[in-house]
């Protein structure tokens, strides 16, 4: 790694964002540029501090940018944004709403002119030599089957505002590859550290767990998984590692790749490895899939089953995501996907310590 490189990141203090700067550090050399917001900024110096402790790197390589990617250029003082020209030799682009009951209004502001605003300022970096922008699988939408890394424009439509604006954000980053070195990280479904657990944020796999956590003994008899759909999964940390290893990667210039499980499991088979590793056992009767959507989708379903109704549709999805293009890029580096039965207890058991975040 070059001990000119400084990477202008956005998105931190972030569960992901602050974890990839980790990683970053840990390979030794480079200077980090922290686009803060105004209300994190006191948070972020605390992670910052703890970042150069465990990574034994200088507190001086870590610059915190108070600013606003919602904000003309980027919300920085007119020296902050002239050094971050001057300086920036990387970026990478985290910052977004990922609520997926978000409002159009501000999943707009922040997701595309957020974007956009991220966009100008690459344009205007002296000596950028990387520009990597973090979709999700999402932008696929509505669309059914199999869905290439190579494949992003479609019409078929999108459950929420989250999926559409992620969408319009990833189009305009994509047009910038035939003039910047760009590259593209879809993560599928994020969730703990496969080692630890740990995680930020309750959603996703966590309202299955939080679920069944409220009678276990119980509850874990009734599969209400399906047996047809499969939902992607991806710990943090391989997001992470595939984002740092792809970091310098020449050949991953001008792509596109999906960051998830090359073999997911269905949902069934989720419930079943969830209630195996809080009760040893698995279920005994399955509903029917067409009965369990409906029940979900009822006024006082979330009351009592923890989800969202947002969040429904993403475990009968009839979608997959190829990996081609990860697996070729990422494989050199050693860097693959764990099975979801190789993390599964320790995402349970962090839950379990953790009723809350």
């Amino acid at each position: 790694m070059s001990l000119d490189e400084t990477i202008f990141l956005t998105g931190f203090p972030g569960f992901i964002a602050g974890r990839l700067v980790r990683e970053l550090a840990t390979a030794g050399g480079t200077r980090f540029q922290l686009l803060v917001q105004p209300d994190f900024i006191s948070r972020a110096r605390e992670d910052v501090s703890r970042i150069s402790e465990l990574t034994a790197t200088p507190a001086s390589r870590f610059l915190i940018l108070e600013g606003d990617i919602t904000r003309a250029d980027l919300g920085l003082s007119q020296a902050d944004l002239e050094r971050a020209r001057e300086e920036a030799t990387n970026i990478f682009h985290l910052a977004a709403i990922y609520d997926l009951g978000v409002a159009r209004s501000p999943a707009m502001r922040v997701n595309v002119e957020g974007t956009r605003n991220v966009n100008r300022f690459a344009q205007e970096v002296r000596n950028l030599r990387r520009y990597h922008y973090v979709s999700t699988c999402y932008v696929a939408g509505l669309r059914e089957g199999r869905i290439l890394e190579t494949e992003l424009r479609h019409e078929a439509g999108f459950r929420n505002y989250y999926e559409e604006t992620k969408y319009l954000a990833e189009v305009e980053v994509e047009e910038l590859k035939a003039s910047l070195p760009v590259t593209i990280h879809r993560p599928a479904v994020v969730c703990g550290d496969s080692r630890t657990g740990e995680t930020a944020k309750y959603d996703g796999i966590y309202y299955l767990i939080h679920y069944l956590l409220k009678w276990p003994r119980l509850l874990t008899l009734f599969n209400i998984g399906n047996r047809e759909v499969r939902l992607n999964l991806v710990p943090v940390d391989f997001v992470v590692a595939g984002m740092a290893a792809l970091a310098h990667d020449e050949k991953s210039v001008g792509r596109t790749v999906q960051l998830a499980d090359p073999n997911p499991l269905t949902t069934h088979e989720l419930f079943e490895a969830i209630a195996r590793a809080m009760t040893s056992k698995g279920s005994r009767l399955t509903f029917p899939a067409t009965l369990v959507h409906r029940t979900l989708r009822l006024p006082l379903s979330p009351r009592i089953s923890g989800m969202p109704h947002a969040a429904v549709p993403y475990f009968f999805l009839d979608q997959s995501y190829d990996t081609a293009q990860a697996r070729e890029f990422l494989d050199p580096y050693g860097v693959r996907c764990p099975p979801f039965s190789d993390y599964v207890q320790a995402l349970v058991d962090f839950a379990m310590r953790h009723p809350r975040l």
